[in-house]
């Protein structure tokens, strides 16, 4: 069975999918041993690992890199994070396919505007975000790997100071994401328990969230998202935060001289 085949296989149960974030092979190594099904790859964890000012700073072939020992490192899915597909032109689907050639699962899309930062908006326009994940579907099916995972992320939670408002935005990118044919949202930057059951209830297909985070770990936890039936829970710090932590007490414990 393909990697895609099991990860699809785990999504569409009824039981929620809790997938810890790997930065290298020796993270994703421990979350295999640790019981769990499948491993996310963390941008933002890589890119802190290579001790980068910013995620927009981790390259293309810095994450292909450190992908590619993540799936070496594992015998699970490995779902990848392919940010933005580096790109809108032709390259976005070249980028797509280096990414399926080091065998991952599946790979996270996003609308979080990445690649122009001197643009004021925090996302990518509506048409262009969902022509990303028409592209990326059609790509899946050129490719004979009708399994593969495309989840589509939205950032537009931090797209408007108006809470409510960016809501609403982040459920209808995600609902119009489903309807382009990915099959999996992920909403990134919920912060309460309360967000995460209106985008249970308003989102008319399997979503993903983000939990165990500096600005929600105390407002819900993974198994308020199990109990109210989120399809997965990723954790995308736990990892890369702990691993410093420990570092950290480990060199402080050491005299100096």
């Amino acid at each position: 069975m393909r990697p895609s085949q099991i990860l699809k296989k785990l999504l569409l149960d009824p039981n929620t999918l809790v997938v810890p974030d790997a930065f290298d092979g020796l993270s994703a190594r421990m979350i295999q041993e640790s019981g769990f099904q499948a491993v996310q790859c963390s941008g933002h964890s890589i890119a802190r690992s290579k001790c980068l000012p910013n995620e927009r700073d981790l390259s293309l072939n810095s994450n292909l890199a450190a992908t590619h020992e993540i799936v070496q490192a594992v015998t699970l899915p490995v779902m990848a994070d392919g940010e933005d597909g580096y790109g809108d032109d032709s390259t976005f689907e070249e980028t797509l396919g280096r990414f399926h050639e080091i065998g991952i699962a599946g790979i996270n899309i996003e609308d979080q505007n990445l690649r122009y930062p001197q643009s004021n908006e925090s996302i990518l326009p509506e048409s262009v975000a969902v022509s990303k994940i028409r592209r990326a579907v059609a790509l899946k099916a050129r490719m004979e790997d009708p399994e593969w995972i495309i989840n589509a992320r939205t950032d537009a939670l931090r797209s408007d100071p108006d809470r409510t408002k960016a809501l609403s935005i982040a459920i209808n990118r995600a609902n119009h994401f489903l309807e382009a044919g990915a099959d999996l949202v992920f909403v990134a930057y919920v912060a309460t328990l309360e967000e995460v059951r209106t985008l249970a209830k308003e989102i008319r297909g399997p979503l993903s969230i983000a939990a165990g985070l500096g600005y929600n770990a105390h407002l819900f936890s993974v198994q308020d998202c199990i109990d109210l039936g989120i399809a997965r829970v990723s954790l995308p710090t736990l990892l890369i935060d702990a691993t410093q932590s420990a570092i950290q007490t480990a060199l402080t414990s050491i005299p100096k001289s």
